[in-house]
């Protein structure tokens, strides 16, 4: 008998604790039927691909599926390998408010940073 050795499954995509309280106040405030907040990638923009976030009111098979202290987190099934060990963040400021995403796979981005290119 042969040892197998397996390697720990990589995070689909990392939640910081700011982007995990903006889920929890999403879903404080979600709409009736809402089972959880949904990031998907689009295709649109200049370079290709955007980051979307909103609610969903049924679980795809194919979704991540993330569990949050807030509420359930997917990540659309067909955007998993644009996003894979990605983090996302939620950032405030004095002008602007808004998930940040660090994204090893992005090769590139738009000028304005609403889209990117993998």
């Amino acid at each position: 008998m042969t040892d197998v050795k397996t390697r720990a499954r990589p995070a689909a995509l990392n939640l910081t604790p700011s982007a995990e309280q903006r889920i929890a106040d999403l879903m404080a405030k979600a709409p009736e039927g809402t089972v959880g907040v949904k990031l998907s990638t689009p295709r649109r923009g200049c370079s290709g691909l955007a980051y979307s976030v909103d609610y969903v009111t049924e679980a795809k098979p194919f979704d991540e599926r993330i569990e949050t202290p807030g509420g359930t987190f997917f990540v659309d099934g067909a955007s998993i390998l644009y996003l894979i060990g990605s983090t996302m963040d939620w950032v405030e400021d004095d002008f602007t408010a808004g998930f940040v995403f660090q994204n090893p796979n992005a090769k590139g981005s738009c000028g304005c940073g609403e889209s990117f290119t993998v």
